[in-house]
């Protein structure tokens, strides 16, 4: 049988020795597995990146319902979170910072609906759009903390409670201060996240702004949302399960991150 053909988003040799550890959840010689798992997970790579349809995963990969249900698998067993975990920490000290970060950025962006996720549209009545918000909390360096996804219409002063719990669960309660926009302002979400020991600062747009400008701190979490948009599943809400909307921006990040790493060790060597 002659080699398939070579995709932009197949995962690198060097990445894949960091990567399997936490893909393997059961023996490659598994009676079960019928198929690769370095395919699995290039056809998992191939959807995040090009966006599309599952059942136009290319014959030489492995059939689009063995990678889905791969997938389904991995998400459950929250290893795309455990890889930004991991990563996010040794980038920190490989740049001279502590493990754990200090400081957060809270946003959201708005996501157009599609039929598959239709059912959980919301109105942003700010953006005019019909679809899903994805909440972020990402530190200093850009990289994900913690992700929560809600209807369109859904406040985000309303989430300040949930995404700080989980961004000091995933760092040990080390994070002090949040900045956010003025969507977060409000005696109520300056109590929600002090409830988790974190103070909110509001970074506001100067009062006489002409063309654009780049907002201290905030800009971070802009920076993180243009990395998102190389990731064309990420464009649109395609999927009907929100925690399988959640676990592909961790992967996403698990691809961006793990290419960083891997080409950090390469210049280093």
């Amino acid at each position: 049988m002659s080699e398939r053909k070579a995709y932009p988003s197949d995962v690198s040799d060097e990445e894949w020795l960091f990567v399997a550890p936490y893909l393997t959840l059961m023996r490659e010689d598994a009676p079960q597995r019928q198929h690769d798992l370095r395919e699995l997970f290039n056809g998992v790579r191939y959807i995040v990146r090009t966006g599309g349809s599952w059942r136009m995963m290319p014959h030489d990969l492995p059939p689009w319902e063995a990678v889905y249900q791969q997938l389904q698998r991995w998400l459950k067993a929250g290893v795309f979170e455990a890889m930004v975990h991991d990563l996010r920490e040794l980038m920190r000290v490989a740049q001279g910072r502590l493990e754990q970060p200090n400081a957060v950025i809270l946003d959201s962006r708005t996501l157009q609906s599609s039929p598959e996720s239709g059912a959980r549209a919301g109105y942003d009545g700010a953006k005019r759009r019909k679809g899903s918000k994805t909440h972020l909390a990402v530190d200093t360096l850009g990289q994900l903390l913690a992700l929560i996804v809600t209807p369109a219409n859904e406040q985000d002063r309303a989430q300040v409670e949930a995404l700080a719990a989980e961004v000091q669960a995933v760092t040990g309660e080390s994070v002090e201060v949040a900045f956010v926009d003025q969507g977060y302002t409000g005696e109520e979400a300056q109590q929600a996240a002090q409830t988790h020991g974190l103070s909110l600062k509001v970074v506001k747009l100067p009062s006489a702004k002409k063309g654009f400008i780049l907002l201290p701190r905030r800009w971070v979490v802009e920076r993180s949302f243009g990395w998102m948009a190389r990731f064309r599943r990420l464009a649109r809400d395609y999927e009907r399960l929100p925690e399988t909307l959640k676990g592909l921006h961790f992967l996403a990040f698990a691809m961006l991150l793990t290419h960083r790493f891997v080409q950090g060790i390469a210049f280093c060597l």
